[in-house]
């Protein structure tokens, strides 16, 4: 596999979610999310795919929990670390870490690329993304959109690519 990418949206206080939910809607960050991933393998912890109401079209779900009798409710692979399901995708272009936050600490040592959607806001939060050592990433792009009627928050799509 060439490319292992994380992709995330975190407010300004690196907060992800509350109550396995978005605290946010952002129409265009989801498009985004789905033109990035589309076509390609997705790893998630458990609780990211309950989030689902279904599965994410056109991408092979590999799900990542401890629990060996998991059933998901709907198509995934389940493995049992980030090591096995990774090696899912040895043989790809490219695959997404896509949450949540667990999953994101132990996928920052690996991952090669960050596509993270910086949210211009402070929000209440139980789930968080790790901090981004500037000494291991390099941003490499920067595209800032102002909150409009559809989104309630200014955001800024950055790209990071590991230092080698």
């Amino acid at each position: 596999m060439s490319k292992l990418i994380i992709i995330a949206a975190a407010a300004e206080n690196n907060a992800l979610g509350i109550n396995n939910d978005l605290p946010w809607h952002l129409p265009d960050d989801f498009k985004r999310f789905k033109t990035l991933t589309t076509g390609h393998k997705i790893i998630m912890g458990r609780k990211t795919l309950e989030s689902f109401p279904k599965a994410l079209p056109n991408r092979e779900h590999i799900v990542i929990t401890r629990n060996k009798n998991y059933r998901p409710k709907f198509k995934c692979t389940v493995v049992s670390s980030i090591k096995d399901a990774i090696a899912l995708t040895k043989n790809d272009e490219k695959a997404f870490i896509i949450g949540g936050g667990e999953i994101y600490k132990q996928s920052l040592e690996i991952a090669t690329h960050i596509e993270l959607t910086r949210v211009h806001a402070k929000v209440d939060a139980d789930t968080f993304f790790p901090i981004i050592e500037t000494n291991q990433w390099e941003l490499i792009k920067e595209e800032y959109h102002p909150k409009d009627d559809r989104h309630k928050y200014d955001f800024t799509y950055l790209t990071y690519r590991r230092k080698d």
